[in-house]
């Protein structure tokens, strides 16, 4: 078997050097402002962090998914990929409106929101600045090199920012600052390489807008679904238990991110070529080099919890190690679900049942949490094993409707205008 392996496996090398590079940056970050940040600090930045995830997730509605697949569709004509852009970026910036609308009103509503609300706001710029990043459009091309070197230059600028600049919770709000400031580095990047390319943006029509949005929605459902998992839990949390809980359990959360972005680039590397070529053998070839890797790093994770954490963190943070333990399970599950999601489902069409499965999962995960509260028996190791469990769920279903649709790869790939 000869495999277009070429341009497929330069795309997942970019993926994997940017999504290193989102593990490490944190996570050298991470021990530094864990030591110059009170807890409680640390805690207001992981909380207003996650809320930030549904705001992004608001602003992008999917469209990262949704448009790579309209971009792999016309990419042999700049006209069709300058209407593509055209009306995403329309669909983006109306939606970034409402975005804006429900964070005030939770500033309003929660009180850790409440004490911080400058802080809070600044935070929620990156997000509408995204919208002028088009990461769809260069994802879509198969130009990952383009993502990756612009990604390093932004995050490495904020990153080095705050080691020279932050030394204690006086200086908290400089975190975003510094995000704002590396983000207008990556747009103004992002609006070079764009010219390059020598695609003009065509404004659509208010309908052809509101029809890109009706398209994207199912990706949107599937997307704040399986946001539930992690940011959901972290908002109960905030609200339900204490600050240093709270700090805990971002701690933790930023290692299983960590983790996951290990796995996403392999999504996202395969799932174009997947969407034109539809060859189960690329997926089956990655999952048996990569499973024996993620079941190593699940035993470290469990066997080493305690000094992963003193490293990372400090000792204040090591009485969490029994959550990093009860994480693995999931770590694992992450995996499998990284593969049997869009590259999997989504690259025949399937996308309705890819949706349906993570909306499944994240019904279990809110029924789950109003059970807990209800019952009064909020804890962060029986969140952790309940977000093991809305995974489990979710993977289920995925592999029961791989086998319904699996005739559909004998099928011929798409074909590309």
């Amino acid at each position: 078997m000869k495999l277009k392996i070429n341009k497929t496996t330069d795309n997942i090398l970019m993926l994997y050097i940017m999504n290193i590079s989102q593990i490490v940056l944190p996570l050298v970050l991470l021990p530094y402002l864990a030591r110059v940040l009170s807890i409680a600090s640390y805690g207001v930045v992981s909380y207003v962090k996650s809320i930030m995830v549904y705001s992004m997730l608001v602003i992008q509605f999917g469209f990262l998914l949704s448009g790579t697949k309209e971009v792999v569709e016309t990419r042999n004509s700049k006209e069709k990929l300058g209407k593509v852009v055209g009306k995403i970026t329309q669909a983006k910036l109306i939606l970034s409106i409402p975005a804006f609308l429900i964070l005030v009103i939770l500033i309003f509503s929660i009180k850790i929101l409440r004490q911080n609300p400058l802080f809070t706001v600044l935070m929620f710029i990156p997000s509408f600045l995204d919208i002028f990043i088009f990461e769809y459009l260069f994802r879509g091309l198969e130009k990952m090199n383009i993502v990756t070197i612009r990604y390093l230059i932004s995050k490495s600028f904020s990153v080095i920012c705050t080691f020279i600049f932050i030394k204690g919770d006086n200086q908290l709000l400089l975190i975003p600052i510094f995000d704002i400031l590396g983000s207008f580095i990556a747009v103004l990047w992002g609006y070079q390489e764009f010219k390059k390319l020598n695609i003009k943006i065509i404004w659509d029509k208010l309908s052809n807008v509101t029809e890109a949005l009706k398209e994207s929605s199912l990706y949107f459902f599937s997307d704040i679904s399986s946001t539930a998992f992690n940011a959901l839990n972290t908002v109960c949390i905030g609200i339900f238990l204490s600050a240093k809980e709270v700090a805990f359990w971002g701690l933790i959360l930023q290692f299983i991110l960590a983790v996951d972005g290990l796995y996403r680039p392999l999504k996202d590397g395969v799932y174009p070529e997947m969407i034109k070529k539809r060859d189960l053998r690329l997926l089956a070839k990655v999952t048996a080099i990569f499973l024996p890797v993620v079941l190593i790093g699940c035993s470290i994770t469990f066997f080493g919890s305690y000094w992963i954490l003193y490293i990372v963190g400090g000792k204040k943070y090591t009485a969490a190690s029994y959550l990093m333990k009860a994480s693995v399970p999931l770590l694992f599950l992450l995996f499998l679900n990284s593969l049997s999601g869009w590259p999997l489902l989504g690259a025949i069409g399937k996308v309705r049942e890819v949706t349906f499965s993570t909306v499944i999962g994240s019904i279990v995960q809110i029924i789950g949490l109003l059970i807990l509260i209800i019952t009064n028996h909020m804890s962060l190791f029986l969140v952790m094993v309940l977000r093991t469990i809305s995974e489990l769920c979710m993977l289920i279903i995925r592999l029961i409707y791989f086998d319904k649709f699996k005739n559909l790869y004998n099928k011929k790939s798409i074909a590309i205008n």
